[in-house]
This record gives C-alpha cells, structure tokens and sequence, in this order.
C-alpha cells in the first residue's frame, strides 16, 4: 500500500507521527528516507513520544543506535549516515534486535539487502515551506 502526505507544518507533522504511532506494533521496522533536516528525527521524537517515551529522542547520527523504553516495548532508532559498509550493521547487532522491538532507521540504503523483513518504507522530502511524505506499508 502507498499512501501520499502534504505536511504543511509542525503541528500536521506531529499528527502525521501520532496517528502511525497509535497502531504501532512490537516487530515493525520503519525506514526513514530523506536528506538532512527533511523531518526524520522529528517523526521519530513525535511517534516515540505518543508510545510513552518520556526521554529525551535525539537523532543517533553520532552514536549510531539509542535506545528507548516504550510502555510495550523498546524502541531502536538507528542512523546510518556515516556507515560504510553492511558488515558494520552486523557489528551493531542489527539482526538481533530488529523482532525484539520497533525499530526506526534513518538512511537505511546500506540495510535494504540485510533487513529483509516486512517494512513500513517513509520517504520525506522538503517542498519549499512543506514537507511531502511518502509512505509505503511493505507488510
């Protein structure tokens, strides 16, 4: 299923978060497309703060994978900027948390052929004051 999205600000993107939030599930992987400051960490922070994430959500650019407790379950949120190779994700432990909790991967090119699970794909792109968002469910 694709479904296609105009976020005309802040508050429409936070909902955009909340309402895929609100039918999350334990097991989803979601891949977030989109180049820098398109609204990814911020989808992410929204989706994890409707989960009951009272942490602070920061984009793991730097430190790669954070890690949060939801009331169900945890939440990995991975960036995979800086990455080179796939043998790297192995390293990580990617395959060994991805059914263990949600999983959110921002620049995910370099984990398509590893993460071949069922997936929800969300490609964000900037539009002059806007953002359009394109949501593929792969489930």
């Amino acid at each position: 299923m694709e479904q296609e999205f105009i976020l005309r600000n802040e508050e429409e993107s936070r909902q955009f978060a909340i309402s895929l939030a609100k039918r999350a599930k334990k097991g989803d992987i979601y891949f977030l497309y989109g180049e820098l400051g398109a609204g990814k960490t911020f989808f992410v922070t929204n989706f994890c703060q409707e989960l009951g994430v009272t942490d602070y959500v920061s984009s793991p650019s730097y430190v790669l994978l954070n890690e949060y407790d939801a009331h169900e379950f945890t939440v990995f949120h991975l960036d995979l900027y800086r990455l080179g190779h796939a043998e790297e994700l192995l390293e990580l432990g990617i395959t060994d948390f991805t059914d263990e909790g949600l999983v959110f991967i921002e620049w995910p090119q370099i984990a398509e052929e590893l993460i071949t699970q069922e997936r929800i794909e969300i490609y964000f792109e900037i539009i002059d004051d806007h953002r359009k968002v394109r949501l593929i469910d792969r489930r």
